[in-house]
């Protein structure tokens, strides 16, 4: 089961990726490329918040209502809320590195791409 700091960890390993706290978010660990957010996780929170489309965060919910939930406020532009304690390991890497790839510039992308030899 992935907890808050294994979110944070995939995350910040991805190129030009920063945590920035967001104080009238209550403190809210944000997590962006280039100042773009892609990602947040509470402190001691049970899901992380990530940017989907709109198809992908259906398909996600259709599979599986118990893991993935309509995002509080960011849900109505595809944001996807993951049940951490329920979220297989690798999906939720992909579902982060998916997150991270449709906010970076496609420059950083391309360049992440040609170091992983992929895509």
């Amino acid at each position: 089961m992935p907890s808050e700091q294994d979110v944070r960890t995939l995350m910040l390993a991805l190129p030009e990726a920063e945590e920035i706290v967001v104080d009238n978010w209550g403190n809210q660990p944000t997590f962006r490329v280039r100042k773009k957010m892609f990602g947040l996780v509470g402190y001691g929170a049970p899901t992380a918040c990530l940017k989907a489309t709109r198809d992908d965060q259906a398909a996600l919910i259709q599979e599986d209502p118990d893991t993935f939930l309509v995002a509080p406020f960011f849900g109505r532009w595809g944001w996807i809320d993951v049940v951490l304690d329920r979220v297989d390991p690798q999906i939720l890497a992909e579902l982060v590195e998916e997150a991270w790839r449709l906010t970076a510039p496609k420059r950083v992308v391309a360049a992440y791409d040609r170091e992983r030899g992929e895509r």
